[in-house]
């Protein structure tokens, strides 16, 4: 890879507490000083080949914070060949924007044709050889490294392994990052039945890159529905300082995808986050910064 690789001792690429860059939150983002928001993440299937007046829109916003960018379609884990088109053109949006970071799902999303949602790859040694030379790849074309995120699931159909040594045995074999959802964390526990907090301990830390944050729906005591169309409940607020406690002040974003309230009710959230990460001991932040903590 022609770009530099993220160090140890600087795998973050950005830091603080973001917000998810949505085009429904675009005027009001604009009428909006930026303060309490320390960087923005987009999806870039969303703004690649866009022109005109909301390019350059969005060109406003990228010259002034820091971006990260988190795909949506490039299907990591699925059986159709990989997308490399897709890649050449997110690499060149990365460049023109000077966007930090770029993640995926670990999942996938197309077979003969695109599935419109994230499936879940099955929990598989194969699956792991064939995702991971997948990421691999990727990263080749985009001439960085990428993170991968832990994604939400409601089936394993064929799992054959653990989901935590799953998500720990692609990270290792691909060589990449991790971008940690938290609410994915606390969805999936409730759904399967596992103490979220041994999840967050079990996963290696010099990998993580940054948090996701979000609301998600209740259907039913043990049925939880990642959404990111709803405020962030207590549970995950409690996990996330959790998760502050292992890792440190990791920089987090919060997602939020539809249902927008103001942008003042958002923005609170943004400052819980900061006000989260603030809180870490100092000891905390000692032991999480080591490698291989």
């Amino acid at each position: 890879m022609k770009r530099t690789d993220l160090t140890q001792s600087d795998r973050h690429p950005v830091r603080g507490a973001g917000l998810g860059f949505r085009r429904g939150l675009l005027r009001e983002l604009e009428q909006h000083d930026g303060s309490g928001i320390d960087f923005f993440e987009l999806a870039p299937e969303n703004w690649i080949g866009v022109g005109g007046a909301l390019a350059r829109r969005l060109r406003a916003f990228t010259e002034r914070f820091p971006f990260v960018a988190h795909g949506l379609s490039l299907s990591l884990g699925g059986p159709a060949p990989l997308d490399e088109r897709l890649l050449q053109d997110v690499r060149d949006f990365l460049d023109l924007h000077g966007i930090r970071a770029y993640t995926e799902h670990l999942s996938y999303c197309t077979d003969d044709g695109h599935l419109y949602d994230l499936m879940p790859i099955p929990f598989t040694s194969d699956a792991v050889r064939h995702a991971a030379a997948r990421i691999r790849r990727a990263q080749e074309i985009l001439e960085r490294p990428i993170a991968v995120e832990n994604v939400s699931y409601y089936a394993a159909p064929g799992a054959e392994l653990p989901e935590i040594e799953f998500v720990t045995a692609v990270l290792e074999e691909a060589d990449c990052g991790l971008l940690l959802d938290v609410n994915n964390v606390f969805v999936n526990s409730v759904n399967h039945g596992y103490d979220p907090v041994e999840f967050l301990h079990a996963l290696p830390a010099e990998r993580v890159w940054y948090f996701h944050t979000a609301g998600h729906f209740v259907e039913a005591p043990d049925l939880r529905v990642d959404t990111h169309g709803a405020a962030v409940c207590d549970d995950v607020w409690d996990l996330l300082a959790a998760a502050y406690r292992r890792y440190g002040p990791v920089p987090t974003l919060l997602e939020r995808d539809f249902n927008f309230p103001p942008l003042g009710e958002l923005l609170g959230e943004v400052a819980r986050i900061r006000r989260l990460q603030a809180g870490v001991p100092r000891a905390a932040q000692a032991v999480a910064a080591r490698p291989g903590a």
